[in-house]
């Protein structure tokens, strides 16, 4: 088995874990049911995938490059999917069932050629009042302009958005880190089918509005996917969090932007499996069970980097993060847990910045 590293510099460590090609853990089907979700690419399509474990075939339709097909798939030992998809897009796949689905895409995006890492949820009838009077931690996962952003969402009791982000590649490039923006909630209308919301863009494209009702809030976007998860009421780790989560991640190393915002850099997509301890301790393990990475995260909130006057408008309750800078690099990386999923990131700068510098992200969910 092929396999790609990571190096990771934590405190005054260097940690390095290997995130292997093949699947990793365990999962257990609950019915065979036909099971529909709502799922963002982090490339910006807009995909309604329904699987039935009774045929074992996959049927998708992506609303944003018009590609649709039913693909058959095996389950592998461990849970996971094998997808034989004869057009050679959707290849791989993880699913909870009736809650989440993780899937690999070889050829998404407008071109229909490019790597990206699909994230569906439960489809079920939703509204704008779905997520009135609720705030949420995001993660936005794209492929391009340092890939990563992280902040805060919320919606008041008419639905309209504010957000509060941060940007780790304007951190270093000076594009600036830190954005506030919002928009109304009548920009929203809903799908015939009840199941999600689109927004008009300028260009005569679409973002798609998704979730849950118990606290999944996400937006597809031509950039890329916004993941919400719902705040927790305390800045401080959660031990109901614990447990072992079977990940797909997304990766580009040797990154740089150039004009039109075109971003060079190696892709790759790829499995891992997260420990997390009751003290909020992250472990990563290859898939023979040798510990590879061992940190320990910290609340945003604690952060006097990132949350305070004319930064992140919101303590972020429930967001963690842990920060390396040295005078040859910057690195940040966040996770974030709701129920059963984790959403993780992580961007690396290579300093000090100039003309040509290079920079590495990943970014992932996990689900357990």
């Amino acid at each position: 088995m092929r396999m790609r590293r990571l190096v990771l510099i934590v405190s005054n460590l260097s940690l390095s874990f290997s995130l292997a090609c093949g699947p990793v853990g365990t999962s257990t089907v609950t019915s065979n049911s036909p099971r529909s979700y709502n799922g963002s690419a982090s490339v910006g399509d807009f995909l309604t995938i329904t699987l039935d474990p009774s045929a074992q075939t996959l049927t998708y339709i992506n609303l944003s490059n018009h590609e649709q097909g039913t693909i058959p798939y095996q389950v592998n030992s461990d849970g996971t999917y094998s997808l034989n998809d004869p057009d050679g897009n959707l290849v791989a796949a993880y699913e909870v069932p009736n809650y989440a689905l993780l899937v690999q895409a070889a050829k998404a995006g407008a071109t229909r050629d490019q790597l990206a890492l699909i994230t569906a949820v439960d489809r079920g009838n939703i509204s704008i009042s779905t997520w009135a009077n609720h705030a949420f931690n995001y993660m936005q996962f794209r492929t391009a302009a340092g890939g990563v952003e992280v902040g805060s969402i919320s919606l008041d009791a008419q639905g309209n958005v504010s957000v509060s982000g941060y940007w780790p590649y304007g951190s270093v490039s000076q594009g600036g880190a830190f954005n506030q923006s919002g928009f109304a909630a009548s920009s929203f209308q809903t799908d015939p089918s009840g199941t999600f919301l689109k927004m008009a863009d300028n260009n005569g494209t679409f973002d798609y509005v998704f979730g849950t009702g118990n606290g999944i809030f996400a937006v597809d976007t031509p950039n890329g996917a916004i993941l919400g998860l719902k705040k927790a009421a305390s800045k401080d780790f959660d031990p109901s969090f614990a447990g072992t989560y079977k990940a797909i991640y997304y990766q580009k190393t040797g990154a740089a932007t150039g004009q039109n915002n075109a971003e060079s850099g190696t892709p790759s997509l790829g499995n891992a499996t997260l420990l997390i301890s009751s003290s909020g301790q992250v472990t990563m393990e290859d898939d023979q069970g040798n510990i590879l990475i061992v940190a320990t995260l910290q609340p945003v909130a604690d952060t006097s980097y990132l949350v305070g006057s004319g930064e992140l408008q919101d303590p972020c309750n429930g967001l963690f993060t842990f920060r390396v800078a040295t005078s040859n690099f910057q690195q940040d990386v966040f996770v974030t847990f709701m129920d059963r999923a984790v959403l993780f990131s992580s961007f690396k700068a290579t300093l000090p910045w100039g003309s040509g510098n290079t920079y590495d992200y990943l970014y992932g969910v996990g689900l357990k």
